[in-house]
């Protein structure tokens, strides 16, 4: 046997160990496992074997490291998990490391975004593009600019590349130097830039500004160790306001205790957040240890079908303590708490180990019996279209919520569908590659509009790359249009905070949110008297 094929099946075996170990965990109130559950390990590592060298000798191709990797890692590990539910999941080294450093909020390497594009002239038909540099870091303060096409790193050729091989390139430890070659529109010679590496941060607020008078806004792309410190940051440097937007679209949750946290920040002391019950270990339940600080402002809290696991236990804790009104669409339905295990080789097991409950006493977790694990991705076809039959709970002031199947938003706002003109848009990537040639031999000022002239630009700028359009599709369409142009002009030009800034004063929900904000001052009142209610009782 290869050695490539004892190290797959030592991996596997040390796996199943593990498994049979938290087996016993599960089960530690029983004095010791049986010889016949034992027994049963036994048969299935050697049935496994058995299966793994009739496939070895007899496969039509020779089985090399990468194809050995590739079968048991992205195939029998996954699928024995993928039974027992769509959460638990098994990390091979590569995405082990990487979900290591999205946890920590940082990483070493140069500070940008990269994307591929298609390239008619390249080995792959692809260039390797530079979307924005991060402010503050090594490429941002070296003048690297968003468009600038990525040529060579080290004085390799990046032809053929991804950008995942192309990331991987320019990550490395702290104060070593990379040279990356540039194709720049404007420039006639490709641009060398000497880069040192650094800690490049990475933030899960993303965006937190004043978006009306008084009224501030945070968006929170995931729950990592740097959110709560971060979240709390942005509130003191509002200050004194009197009303709050947080964002939690698209966020597909992370560490339980930063969602604590983080709601901490916005409940009264001693409330639950969150409460966990599972089979291994005993039943916990996590409450507010600070509590809100200063003036009681009224929150609206941003949700969509993507928002999922502990941005639930956030917006779930709000809506149940009457702290915020949610608002948006129904949400993913993540009510199932992975705990990770480090296995070999530096590998990781995320084993469900809990259910988690909001302070209601909610599950939310969707039913995923008998569905695929595309479609309880992608199709969400069982997301509840009627609360008949759903669990009923109550809030604090008595407002009836429902479980499973997602939080179920306060207020309903739809998601803008795109259209066959911006889908065209935005497959041509025109907004792009559009800024490149208008900032080519221009700068602009931050009060820049886009007037009739930036208009008849981009108009003749569509049609020297044959992007098709009518004047009907952009009068249609001239907001979208407009805002899209100014905050890729704005990326270019200020940054890609500013860039941000632009996408969100324009956002439809967005702005449809801040509308609902008298209700939810109505719902901080109820709160408060609720918490009243509470308080007086228990001094009786």
């Amino acid at each position: 046997m290869h050695s490539h094929t004892r190290r797959a099946l030592f991996s596997v075996t040390v796996f199943l160990a593990t498994c049979a170990l938290l087996g016993s965990l599960i089960n530690r109130n029983v004095a010791a496992q049986s010889a016949t559950d034992e027994s049963t390990l036994r048969d299935d590592l050697h049935d496994f074997t058995n299966v793994y060298a009739l496939v070895e000798q007899n496969y039509a191709e020779k089985l090399d490291g990468d194809k050995v990797d590739k079968a048991i890692y992205d195939g029998a590990i996954p699928a024995m998990l993928h039974v027992l539910d769509p959460h638990s999941n098994f990390y091979d080294p590569k995405a082990f490391a990487q979900m290591r450093e999205d946890q920590h909020g940082k990483y070493y390497g140069v500070g940008m975004s990269i994307q591929p594009q298609p390239d008619p002239t390249a080995k792959n038909g692809m260039k390797i593009v530079v979307l924005a540099p991060f402010e503050g870091t090594p490429s941002y303060r070296a003048g690297i600019r968003p468009g600038d096409v990525i040529v060579a790193i080290d004085g390799k050729s990046t032809t053929g590349m991804d950008s995942v091989m192309v990331a991987s390139l320019l990550k490395g430890p702290k104060g070593t130097h990379v040279s990356v070659t540039m194709q720049r529109e404007g420039s006639p010679k490709p641009l060398v830039f000497d880069l040192t590496r650094d800690e490049i941060p990475r933030y899960s607020v993303d965006l937190a500004f004043m978006i009306r008078p008084g009224i501030g806004y945070i968006h929170i792309t995931n729950f990592m160790e740097t959110t709560s410190r971060e979240v709390g940051d942005a509130l003191d440097k509002f200050g004194d306001i009197h009303g709050l937007v947080i964002d939690l679209r698209g966020n597909p949750g992370g560490l339980l205790n930063e969602a604590v946290n983080t709601a901490d920040k916005f409940l009264q002391k001693g409330q639950i957040v969150v409460s966990q019950h599972g089979r291994a270990f005993p039943d916990q339940v996590y409450r507010v240890g600070h509590g809100e600080q200063g003036p009681h402002f009224p929150i609206v809290v941003l949700v969509n079908r993507n928002t999922a696991s502990a941005a639930e236990i956030v917006s779930g804790a709000l809506q149940d303590h009457d702290r915020a009104l949610i608002v948006g669409e129904t949400t993913f339905g993540k009510g199932l708490v992975q705990t990770v295990f480090q296995t070999s080789d530096n590998t990781g097991l995320a084993l469900t180990t809990y259910h988690y409950y909001t302070p209601s006493g909610r599950l939310i977790q969707r039913n995923y019996d008998h569905v695929s694990l595309y479609d309880y991705y992608y199709v969400r076809d069982d997301v509840p279209t009627n609360n008949a039959d759903r669990e009923v709970k109550l809030t604090d002031s008595g407002r009836t919520v429902y479980g499973g199947g997602g939080i179920t938003p306060d207020e309903k706002i739809a998601q803008p569908q795109a259209n066959t003109f911006q889908d065209n848009m935005l497959r041509n990537y025109a907004f792009f590659n559009f800024t490149r040639s208008y900032l080519a031999n221009r700068a602009i000022t931050r009060d820049f509009t886009v007037d009739d002239a930036v208009m008849q630009q981009f108009k003749n700028f569509l049609k020297s790359q044959q992007i098709d359009y009518t004047d009907a599709d952009l009068n249609s369409n001239l907001d979208w249009v407009k805002s899209n142009i100014k905050a890729e002009i704005f990326t270019s030009q200020f940054g890609q905070l500013e860039g941000l800034k632009v996408r969100a004063e324009w956002d439809p929900q967005i702005a449809k949110a801040l509308t609902f904000l008298p209700e939810a001052q109505a719902l901080a009142d109820r709160s408060v008297k609720a918490d009243q209610k509470t308080t007086a009782s228990l001094t009786q």
